[in-house]
């Protein structure tokens, strides 16, 4: 199983599509307080639709809380659109129980979670010209699948 984690993310759309996307794929979806929305509101039901029931979520205060929760061998990887490393790169290695880890939509994730991680920051490829970012719960598509089909291939 993969963690998708949202940290405060803003707009309900986007963690519906999450939440969706870790239906589709067995994962978990965590979301960092604050959140810009409540989770009962409707647009993120809408796009949830009949899946939002089955969403394995995990609400946390902070993402120290969560790293503290997590087991010890635990995998984190940071993406953002300033990390050096592409997603494609032949040696990351991402393995089952991995945590794929997102900012806010308007200014992603810290720079300072950034420098401390590093060697576990990833980007998505964007070779468009005029190319500054992409949607969140696209970024997550993007991603969830990559890693899923690195850790097992045949599936």
């Amino acid at each position: 199983m993969l963690n998708i984690v949202l940290c405060h993310p803003e707009i309900p759309h986007n963690a519906g599509a999450a939440g969706r996307l870790a239906v589709a794929t067995g994962s978990r979806l965590h979301l960092i307080r604050p959140l810009g929305f409540s989770l009962e509101e409707k647009y993120l039901r809408r796009v949830g639709l009949d899946y939002w029931q089955y969403v394995d979520l995990a609400l946390w205060d902070s993402p120290q809380q969560l790293f503290s929760a997590a087991e010890k061998t635990a995998q984190f990887w940071f993406l953002s659109t300033k990390a050096s490393r592409s997603i494609w790169n032949p040696s990351i290695l991402f393995k089952d129980g991995d945590y794929l880890v997102f900012g806010p939509e308007s200014k992603g994730l810290p720079e300072t979670m950034l420098h401390e991680h590093s060697d576990h920051a990833l980007r998505i490829p964007m070779p468009g010209e005029h190319s500054r970012s992409l949607n969140l719960s696209t970024a997550v598509a993007i991603v969830l699948y990559e890693a899923l089909r690195r850790i097992s291939p045949l599936s």
